[in-house]
């Protein structure tokens, strides 16, 4: 299970249904960079590494987690760790042959953590560094759904050139934090309540998901996991942070037209039934872990 999964139940969608009433966005933007390529959830995940990557050099104190892309190659559930022995007691990894295709995801991470650190040192923004989100962004769905891509390690041109056209219109002034920036922040003992949950940024008081869709549209499932996430902050905090941050807003960048759309959360949180929607989803969710 996964949250997306959990938010995918039908009584579980009814229940958000119930308790929150999706506020419209009737605002218009121009779409200032089209796709270039149908390789739209490819270029997204690469887009959401560049964008932390950016952050991390704007916000130089922006805390960060392990990259998804990483657990591709050390998570005991990933297809490239298939041959692994672990320790039935501690957990440890002690033995694991190392395939061709794991060397290569090995190198991928390797060579992008290179590109990363000579960009935080430069600032300059270089070819090098924008192919290397693009093959992170290959490695994601290993150990998101099993899923390992025939062409691992190959980076089309109009990906990195949409790419390039994404970052050129990302506006610093909507990201420079004035006191907090957690860069993928998870929600502790909350996440493995869902099997997994990372939001893509949590700056200041704002939780912020970044959508890079050619349609500026709020979807149900969009305002349901943003909602979500606030909920797992509620349960047990946001990150390795060891106070609970106050979250007043939540967000969603279109990264196409360059455009954030706030949601304050007393808009749509009502303070009287909320706690029992607490209390509904961590039940709800157990059930799902009893089942699987």
């Amino acid at each position: 299970m996964s949250l997306t999964a959990f938010l995918g139940n039908k009584d579980v969608k009814d229940r958000f249904r119930q308790e929150f009433k999706m506020p419209r966005l009737a605002i218009k933007r121009e779409l200032l960079a089209p796709p270039l390529s149908k390789r739209y959830t490819l270029v997204g995940t690469a887009f959401d590494y560049l964008m932390r990557f950016y952050l991390k050099r704007l916000n130089p104190n922006a805390m960060s987690s392990k990259w998804v892309a990483e657990y591709s190659i050390i998570s005991p559930w990933s297809p490239l760790m298939k041959d692994v022995v672990i320790d039935g007691q501690t957990g440890e990894i002690f033995s694991h042959t190392e395939t061709e295709l794991t060397k290569k995801a090995r190198q991928i991470i390797e060579h992008a953590k290179t590109e990363y650190s000579n960009y935080l040192s430069s600032g300059r923004m270089t070819d090098q560094l924008i192919e290397s989100t693009l093959c992170l962004a290959q490695l994601d769905p290993i150990y998101r759904a099993g899923f390992v891509d025939e062409n691992l390690g190959t980076v089309y041109e109009e990906d990195a050139d949409d790419l390039r056209n994404l970052i050129a219109i990302v506006k610093p002034d909507l990201f420079k934090a004035a006191h907090l920036c957690l860069l993928n922040p998870t929600f502790g003992k909350a996440s493995h309540l869902v099997g997994g949950a990372d939001a893509d940024l949590l700056i200041d008081d704002t939780i912020i998901e970044i959508k890079t869709t050619k349609k500026l549209q709020l979807q149900r499932r969009n305002f349901d996991q943003l909602v979500a996430y606030f909920v797992l902050h509620e349960i047990s905090g946001i990150g390795s942070l060891t106070l609970k941050p106050e979250i007043s807003r939540v967000a969603i960048y279109f990264s196409r037209h360059a455009y954030i759309h706030i949601i304050d959360l007393e808009d749509i949180i009502h303070t009287e039934t909320f706690p029992n929607f607490v209390t509904w989803f961590i039940e709800r969710a157990k059930q799902d872990q009893r089942v699987t």
